[in-house]
Formats: structure tokens, sequence, C-alpha cells
């Protein structure tokens, strides 16, 4: 589970126009205030490691920084903050080198390509990207575990851009950021739409392309690939929320404190501008009915790769309803075929070519139905113990 600390909600520093969390920010859910002792009494009672997260984290006063971040280093040794670094100073690198912080930077790409991540004008909107990129070279100078999350979309992953991009990838590579998160943009309104949505084909190009990259690569993973992989082979202990059964009303892999103390979920499933408050116990109904779903209804019914893909993140589904499966289904269904051929030409069998599969599926289904979400590598597991005890 991540266990995400929001002090002040939404609220950010710039105006990127694509953001999931804009509707939260336009319905006036946007906080600018918290409560510090709250939430430092509900990180006192967590279990796990937490991540500052926003909006933009870093509007806080340092002092408050340093006071969350000294109860992460007592109890667990780490911290973890979520940024877009365009406020980072000398302070703050001070701070994450002080309280062992990992940095995770939001940031589309070098210059242009990340104009998106608007900041009132072309002017500003440049610099602060510049200072971002700038503040990202610091943090590997100075051995900040650093990771980035890059959306792709009509700025950053065009054909004519996506060279662009791949040189600055080999770039971050080479400074010594750790990892790279990829997201296919959440396209939540008709402007966002026209404007920064790139095609199924075009997506599923500036992915094959970025793999190819990835391949060059010193030591900076791209997550997508090697996730999919391991959902292919059923070793998905390990893999993203994404690819996991999500309850939009418990979001179980996140855990969301407010600034308040509050209890919340994953923000990309407030498509209605409302933040709920976690539910008591996750449900699971979204993925039997996408099992059982025509393809030309919204639903996954008959589709090889249900298993892996599971419809993606319920923030991304259809018509902004997260009963229907994903917008993206054309870009990864093609995805996970071309990783398939792959791993055949490897020698090896994904589990959706596998006889075992509808066997596996009917597992899952029935955890579903009883309120749990192993995974499949739990399942398989529990198939080949079943099978060798009968063979026995």
């Amino acid at each position: 589970m991540s266990f995400e600390v929001r002090p002040l909600g939404v609220q950010c520093n710039l105006r990127c126009q694509y953001c999931y969390q804009n509707i939260e920010r336009e319905t006036a859910h946007s906080t600018h205030t918290y409560n510090l002792d709250a939430l430092l009494d509900r990180i006192h009672q967590a279990e796990e490691p937490f991540t500052l997260f926003g909006g933009e984290p870093l509007l806080m006063p340092i002092a408050d920084l340093e006071k969350l971040f000294t109860v992460g280093l007592e109890k667990w040794g780490e911290n973890h903050i979520q940024t877009n670094a365009t406020l980072i100073r000398d302070r703050h690198l001070d701070l994450f080198e002080k309280y062992q912080v990992s940095v995770g930077v939001s940031i589309d790409g070098p210059g242009a390509l990340n104009d998106g991540r608007w900041a009132g004008s072309w002017e500003k909107t440049r610099k602060l990207t510049a200072h971002a990129e700038q503040a990202i070279k610091s943090l590997c100078q100075r051995q900040i575990p650093t990771y980035l999350i890059i959306t792709l979309h009509r700025q950053n992953a065009t054909e004519d851009k996506l060279p662009i991009l791949g040189t600055w990838l080999r770039y971050m590579d080479q400074l010594g950021v750790e990892s790279t998160r990829l997201h296919l943009l959440e396209v939540d309104d008709a402007i966002v739409d026209r404007k920064y949505a790139l095609t199924p084909a075009e997506n599923l190009a500036a992915l094959l392309y970025l793999e190819t990259v990835e391949q060059e690569l010193e030591q900076m993973q791209l997550d997508i690939f090697s996730e999919m992989i391991a959902l292919l082979l059923a070793k998905d202990d390990e893999v993203s929320c994404v690819w996991r059964a999500c309850d939009p009303y418990t979001t179980e892999a996140v855990q969301g404190i407010d600034g308040e103390g509050r209890s919340s979920n994953c923000g990309r499933i407030n498509k209605d501008g409302v933040s709920f408050e976690k539910a008591a116990s996750p449900g699971y109904e979204r993925y039997l009915a996408l099992y059982h779903t025509p393809q030309a209804f919204g639903g996954c019914q008959d589709c090889r790769f249900f298993l892996m893909c599971k419809g993606q993140c319920p923030g991304t589904s259809l018509d902004g309803d997260w009963r229907n499966r994903t917008t993206d289904c054309t870009t990864w269904k093609k995805l996970y075929i071309h990783l398939e051929q792959r791993l055949q030409t490897q020698g090896k069998s994904p589990l959706s070519l596998h006889p075992w599969r509808p066997v596996v599926e009917s597992m899952m289904l029935n955890a579903w139905t009883e309120g749990s979400n192993p995974s499949i590598q739990i399942a398989l597991t529990t198939l080949q113990g079943n099978t060798e005890t009968s063979d026995d």
C-alpha cells in the first residue's frame, strides 16, 4: 500500500491543463490550510512509510516539512515526496539529504515538451521547466534517490517529439535517475481530448519507441514494460496498482490522508470533483462485471489479457464511469500482443496463451466474489499445488 499524506489537498503552484485533479480544484475542494498536529498523529499511527503528495506539497513552509520528515526518519528511516520540482531550492535539497527523502518529479520532458504543465504564461512556464530540470540535476549530484513521472500526450510524444524525449531520457539515465513511470494521458473533458490526447496508434507508437530507448539505458527502468511482462508471466506480486483490481471507493493500494488527518482515496477516481472518504471494506464488483460484459458494451468479455489488465485503472474508464474498462484498451491490448510475441520467441509461455488461463480466471472471480484480491501469482501457485496434490 502507498501511504499518501496530502496536507494541502490538490492545491498547486501550476495549472497543468490536463491534470486529473482540476475537477476537484474547480469544485472548490482545494485545501489551503491543514492541521499539522492531526497529520503528525496519523503518521505516528501508520504502519508504512508515507509519501508527501499534492497538488504540490512544497507549498508547505519548510519548518512543517521538517516536522513531517523528522517523524518519517525516526519511525522508518526514510521519507518520500512527489513534486513538480519547480519550488525546490537549496534548503529543500538540504532537507532531503538530512531526512533520507527520495524524490519523485512530475515532468513531461525538457523545454517545450513540458509546456502542458502551465504556469500562467509561456515565459514563466519555460522558466519553471528549466528550474525543474536543474533541480533534477542537483538531486542526482547530491545522490538523492530520484525518479520521474511522465505523462504522454501531443506535446511530448508525437512522432516528431519522441526523439527529443528519448535523448532527454538517456541524459536522465546518465545523471542517475533511478526509474521513470509512464502514464497515458487521463482525458476528462473534450478540450483536453482535442488539445492533448494521442490516438491509440500514436500511444502505441510512443510506447514501442520508448521500449527501444529503455534497452539503451544503463540503470533507469521504464516501469510499464517490465510490469506487463511480469503480468504475462504471472509474477505480478510487485506490479503497480493500475494492474490490480481496484475498488474506487477504497483504492486499497493508496491510503490517503488529507490536511485534517481524515482517510481518503486515490485522487484519480474523483471524477465528480468530490474526494470521498474511504469505505470500510473493498468490493470487486467492477471486475466481475467487466469479465461478463461484452466488449461492445464497455466490458472485457473474452479478452485473453483480462487477468493481466483487469480493465486497467478505474480512473481511466470509458465515459468517466468506473464500471467500464479503460479508454486505453486498444493501446494496452496491442502492447500486450507485442510483449506476448516477444516472450514466445524467447521460449517462454505467457499465461494469456496457457491452457490454465480459464482456470486461473475462475479462481480470481471466486476470490473477488468472496471479497479478496490475490495476485495472479498466488492464484497460479495455489492451482499448481492443488494439481500436484491430486496427482499424488
